[in-house]
């Protein structure tokens, strides 16, 4: 965990999602995950907007994409799921918190991923799952 004296990033942050949320809102643990069918243990982020847009973009509902600028209203960790065990360090700038992140804006608009992209990461998601090797450390 960080703390006031190190900080692990100082943003902006992203949360990409296809909920529809309003600034002031506050995003938190304990709700559906967007990935799985299960409540989340923590809320997901990101200091990148690559990875904000993938959030968005594999979010599993049919709603509009919409990538979010949060800010953590506590501690926060480097997100497990990413670093370290698929990518060395946290070159994502990927974090989770078990504190709310609160919604400052969204971004009015922002390029995809090409489809050819997204089909490629879904089936590799798939290909995971399939192996039972599809799990989110929550």
């Amino acid at each position: 965990m960080n703390d006031k004296k190190d900080v692990l990033d100082s943003g902006p942050f992203f949360h990409g999602t296809k909920a529809e949320l309003k600034i002031g809102d506050l995003l938190e643990p304990q709700h559906l995950s967007n990935y799985q069918n299960k409540k989340s243990n923590y809320i997901y982020f990101t200091a990148t907007l690559n990875a904000a847009k993938w959030g968005a973009e594999l979010a599993t509902s049919k709603s509009k994409e919409r990538i979010y600028i949060v800010e953590p209203l506590g501690e926060f960790e480097n997100d497990p799921n990413l670093t370290d065990k698929r990518f060395p360090g946290n070159p994502t700038r990927s974090y989770r918190s078990k504190s709310p992140l609160k919604i400052i804006a969204e971004l009015g608009s922002w390029e995809r991923h090409s489809d050819e992209e997204i089909n490629h990461m879904l089936s590799s998601l798939k290909k995971l799952s399939d192996e039972g090797k599809n799990v989110i450390y929550d």
